[in-house]
């Protein structure tokens, strides 16, 4: 794919990973990604991150059609994941650059990741510029969204920020701007990204958009290290990262379940019946068809969780256990729980859940609820009893 300018003489020069399905090892990209890369031409010509290892020789193709390698001055790494750092020494081995710049917590990232003493490193503190020439670039820190070495770069006279793993969203397209896709299809997939990457770091979050805005940056692009450019609607992705980050709830639940003879599941679709008589939006997910990422991309405006498992060895089945692993790891904020379940001889399941959903900050308005074997019409009014409180509850929530 040709490199593509996206500003007056910057351009995109990194690479599609059309197959990508599993992210990072714990999340799902089920339409690709692209590791975005960004070349400066100035009097000191500067290329902005790199690609994944197994992308070098893209990148090295996408620039050479610009300028040869060795006429770089200026490496900038944002960010030290690798899929984003992984063709850094290939591209330091070719182009000799003059200086590399990087965070603090950057350089000892570098140096834990490639254990190279010798390269031409310059540490920026926040708020540093340098002059490329033409344009500056000044460096904003921004620790732990998601990883210590992350940072910004902005150019104030093309008003671009090139944003590291910020705004992304794992799309795989050669249509790299965002008015070239639906809006409500990016901000879908930002969402997903940001729930199961950022949530987490959500607090920092809030306080980088208040940063940036006391700062008054103008910023009409926002360029991240994954997915679209963001040249027609950066105050549509600034503005959703503050809803993300505050984690403004719906009246919905995601009931999330389990179940080997189908009595658990049973229980589920009566909480679900109550649910939907009262109103709330609801999402049914079997996590034999939906991985952990998927729930969490759903549950992220969703005011309650419900868990559902049947009791297997005295616990959980092993997929719950998975989840629920997963999703406290998280940290959402100010959620709804529930928990049930059927057992054949112990039934200690839904309580495990519970405690789980507990120790995750969830308030539960109703006790664990569990009925032996496969329930009858008097277990199954007892789900929907509880759906119909939990219901009450959600709805105080949403409308407080």
């Amino acid at each position: 794919m040709p490199a593509i300018e996206i500003k007056k003489n910057v351009y995109w020069v990194g690479a599609i990973d059309w197959n990508l399905k599993n992210f990072h090892g714990y999340a799902m990209a089920r339409r690709g990604t692209t590791y975005n890369a960004f070349l400066v031409l100035d009097d000191k010509i500067t290329l902005f991150d790199t690609v994944s290892e197994k992308f070098k020789w893209d990148l090295y193709h996408q620039v050479r059609s610009l300028v040869k390698l060795e006429e770089i001055d200026y490496i900038v790494v944002n960010h030290l994941e690798l899929d984003h750092s992984g063709a850094l020494p290939f591209m330091v081995d070719n182009i000799k650059p003059e200086k590399i710049f990087c965070s603090s917590m950057g350089e000892k990232s570098i140096h834990g990741h490639f254990h190279n003493k010798d390269w031409p490193l310059q540490v920026v503190k926040d708020g540093e510029s340098i002059s490329l020439g033409k344009r500056n670039v000044t460096f904003m820190e921004t620790r732990m969204l998601h990883w210590p070495d992350s940072m910004f770069s902005y150019i104030p006279e093309d008003k671009l920020l090139i944003s590291s793993d910020a705004f992304g969203q794992n799309i795989a397209s050669q249509k790299i701007f965002d008015d070239q896709h639906d809006l409500n299809l990016l901000l879908s997939e930002a969402r997903h990204y940001y729930t199961n990457i950022i949530l987490p770091f959500s607090p920092l979050v809030q306080k980088l958009l208040d940063k940036v805005q006391k700062a008054g940056l103008e910023i009409d692009m926002i360029a991240p290290d994954h997915g679209v450019i963001w040249r027609t609607h950066p105050g549509k992705i600034l503005e959703a990262y503050a809803d993300f980050a505050a984690q403004t709830l719906k009246p919905k639940a995601v009931l999330v379940y389990d179940t080997m003879w189908g009595s658990t599941e049973k229980m589920v679709k009566a909480v679900a019946d109550a649910l939907t008589e009262e109103g709330i939006d609801i999402r049914v997910m079997s996590l034999k068809s939906f991985h952990h990422s998927d729930v969490m991309g759903e549950f992220s405006d969703a005011a309650a969780l419900v868990c559902a498992s049947p009791t297997h060895n005295n616990g959980m089945l092993p997929l719950m256990s998975d989840f629920l692993t997963y999703m406290k790891g998280l940290k959402p904020k100010n959620r709804l729980g529930a928990a049930l379940g059927s057992y054949g001889w112990s039934g200690e399941a839904p309580g495990a859940m519970a405690k789980v959903l507990e120790e995750a900050g969830f308030e539960l308005p109703e006790k664990p609820y569990r009925t032996q074997f496969v329930p009858a019409h008097e277990q199954l009014a007892q789900c929907k009893e509880l759906g119909r409180n939990l219901a009450s509850a959600i709805k105080a929530k949403t409308q407080a």
